[in-house]
Order: C-alpha cells, then structure tokens, then sequence
C-alpha cells in the first residue's frame, strides 16, 4: 500500500482519539496489523473493512489512488494464455480504420446459433470447465460481432445485439472469476451497451449485476453500490402481476448494492437493500430459473445465503456459522421445498462456513465443508482467495501433524503453511 493510506488511517485514528493499541482492539485485530499499515505495510481488504468499521468511517475513506507493484520476472500465464480472447474483445488500432464492409460479407449469420453456443458456454462456465470457456469465447465473439455487423437495422438486428450482449456478458463474467479485471470491463460494458441499444432493460439489468462483482472484486464500493441503486429504479417492477424475471433482476441488483454497502461500512443502507431483496424473492416464492439472466437462480435461498456474507464481511464467525444451522430458508428442507440454489451460490455458502467455522477454531468442520467445495466444484475453488486463507488459517491453528486430507487441500489451493 502507499504511504497515502497509512496517513488516512493515521489521521482517522487521531481523529477518535485512540492510541494503536486501542484501534487494534476495536477492529478485532493486533496491534502489529495497525502498525504494519500505518508504516505503509500491504493490507488484506477484509483488515481495511474492520479499521474503517472501529473508526466509524467507510472503507473508500480510507482507500487510495495506488500505484501497481513491480511484477517481477516470470510474466503472468493468463496474459499469454487469453491472448485470442484479449485479441477478441480489444482489437488492435492504428492509424487505418478497418473496412467496415469486410465484416458483413460471407454466409448470413445463423444469430439462433450463435445464441445457442452461448447457451452451451454459460454451462461449461457453470460446470467449471473454464479452459474449455476460454477455448469457446473467442470464436463466439467474432462470429457474434459479424452477425451485429450484418444486420443493420430491424429484429434481426436486435437480435444480433441481443446475442452479442449475452457472449460479452459470459465472458465478463468468466473473465471477473479468473481475475483478469481489464478485459472484464470491456465485456460488461460492452454487454450493458448492447442491451440497453437492442431496448432489453432486463438483459441491460444482468450485465449491471456483472458490473457490480467486478468493482467488488476491485474495491470500488461506492461506485458498484450506486450503480445497482439506479438500476434498480429502472428495472423495478411498478405494476402486480409483473414477470418473475423482472423481480429477479431487480432482487439480484438489491443483492450487489447491499454487498457494496456492507463492505463500505454502510450497515443500514446494506439492510434496506437486504428487505427489498427478500421482497422480491417472496413475489418469486420459490427459485426461479432463468440461464439467460445474470441471476440463473433467484429465490428466498439465495437471497438468505447472500445475506450470509453481511456477516462475513464485519468478522462475526460465530453469526455465520449459527445462522447457517438455524436459519429455515437455509436447511436442506427447504431447498427441497423453496427450490435449490445455483451452483455459484451453493458453493459459496459452504465456503463462508468452511471460513467461519475455522475462525470458530472447528477445524474438522471447517474441512469438512472445503471438501466438499472441492468435489463439487474444484477449479472454482482454486481461483476463490477465501479458500487460501481458509486453508492458511487451518495450517496455522493446527497443532498437530497435518492430516492427508489437509495436505492434499493445501496443495490443491497453493497454500504453503
């Protein structure tokens, strides 16, 4: 971090009229940790969310514009290994422009085709076969791109865009979950782009959600929490008897804004975002499902496990971990009743657990649920940051000699104890 963000800390500090020791106490970290940032020391997001939390600040207070740190030798693989996807999504410019009556010769685009490939992708993506949705989604863009160029005007162009905007959205999001944060912008944007000129608020209203994760994923809280806000007044349904699809998305945004808002040290406006998604799942009544949507599934369980991370994210294990064993809408009754979760959501809650229930100092339970995480989705895992330090805290906690499951998950997570 920089020498900015120890002086914003610093300064808010003084300004509450707390030693360091007494900051440590109140974010439920050690003393070390407050003097390691304050002498401009690298800080995990979830410490600066707990700081901003004991000086009664929001988290972006405390951030910082931050210069990149040197990359080292080795040249990161993913650079070298998206090279067609990147080529795809961010075509090379000089001085020349491209002859725009190339791209619309050739055979008509079969746009239904094109929109079932996706289809087929989204499925690779939700399966975790990510090498396979790198494989796919260059070609799919460029054929996607030749079919909006192709129709200039009338459905058959609403349709191409249409088709582009779903192939940009999968890619953004694929390329949000393996961290290659750049080129993720440039196909949400361009997915939210080409839904909102093809007149489809609700797939407009998707590629917002996708939106939102990104910027999570970056630390721009506020920016990911007023997006969703807006939105979410474009997309709210205003009359009874709206479509179960138009509750979803409008849930689902009320999901990223209260994600943003915890995470900023905004627990009441996190709560009033909570209510209207338990609105809007209660309307759905039970999950509904829809692989067309940035939500596939939406319903009272998700919106109980997302409501989870609230927890999470202000360092309450003990709510986490007790909640998930009370709460209704989070037995395994109830998803039988009230309709399963997605994949992503399934998986995530169980890692939440894993995590909480190791800062409980179960560490058998915590195992218990990161095996299964890793069977149900493993490469998933592997690209989850809450699954390293999960695993980290096990191998520290652990006193004894390190069982084979425990060194098989270190090894499969990268995690040296």
């Amino acid at each position: 971090m920089t020498t900015e963000l120890a002086d914003n800390v610093r300064k808010y500090r003084r300004r509450a009229g707390l030693s360091q020791e007494e900051l440590a106490y109140a974010a439920g970290v050690s003393p070390g940790t407050v003097r390691k940032v304050e002498q401009g020391g690298t800080v995990r997001m979830e410490t600066l969310h707990a700081l901003a939390r004991a000086l009664g600040v929001t988290t972006s207070a405390l951030m910082v514009p931050d210069a990149p740190e040197p990359v080292g030798l080795a040249e990161e693989p993913n650079r070298v290994n998206l090279l067609r996807l990147r080529a795809a999504l961010t075509p090379a410019v000089g001085l020349v422009d491209p002859d725009p009556d190339t791209a619309a010769v050739g055979d008509e685009p079969n746009v239904p085709a094109i929109g079932r490939s996706v289809r087929d992708t989204w499925s690779l993506y939700f399966c975790d076969r990510y090498k396979s949705v790198a494989g796919q989604l260059p070609d799919l863009l460029i054929e996607a791109d030749r079919a909006v160029a192709y129709y200039t005007s009338g459905e058959e162009q609403q349709q191409a865009l249409l088709a582009r905007a779903e192939a940009l959205r999968l890619a953004g999001n694929y390329l949000t979950q393996v961290r290659q944060y750049d080129i993720a912008y440039t196909a949400l944007r361009g997915a939210i782009t080409d839904a909102r000129q093809a007149g489809d608020v609700l797939a407009a209203g998707s590629g917002v959600g996708g939106m939102c994760w990104l910027l999570l994923r970056q630390g721009r809280l506020e920016e990911a929490e007023r997006i969703a806000v807006q939105s979410m007044d474009v997309v709210e349904p205003r009359i009874s008897g709206a479509a179960p699809d138009q509750y979803a998305v409008w849930g689902g945004l009320a999901m990223e804004a209260a994600a943003a808002a915890v995470r900023n040290n905004r627990p009441g406006e996190a709560a009033e975002y909570r209510r209207a998604a338990r609105v809007a799942a209660a309307v759905v009544g039970t999950a509904h499902r829809n692989a067309s949507r940035f939500w596939s599934v939406f319903g009272p369980v998700t919106v109980a496990m997302r409501a989870l991370e609230d927890s999470t994210v202000v360092g309450d294990a003990r709510a986490v971990v007790r909640r998930a064993a009370e709460q209704e809408e989070l037995s395994s009754k109830a998803w039988k009743r009230l309709g399963a979760p997605s994949a992503d959501d399934g998986n995530r809650f169980i890692l939440e657990v894993a995590h909480a229930q190791t800062r409980c100092g179960d560490l058998s339970a915590a195992m218990e649920e990161l095996t299964r995480a890793r069977a149900a989705a493993p490469q998933w895992l592997r690209h989850q940051r809450m699954a390293a330090e999960t695993m980290q805290e096990i191998l520290k906690k652990r006193k004894r000699t390190l069982t084979t499951e425990m060194r098989e998950m270190a090894a499969h997570l990268g995690v040296v104890g």
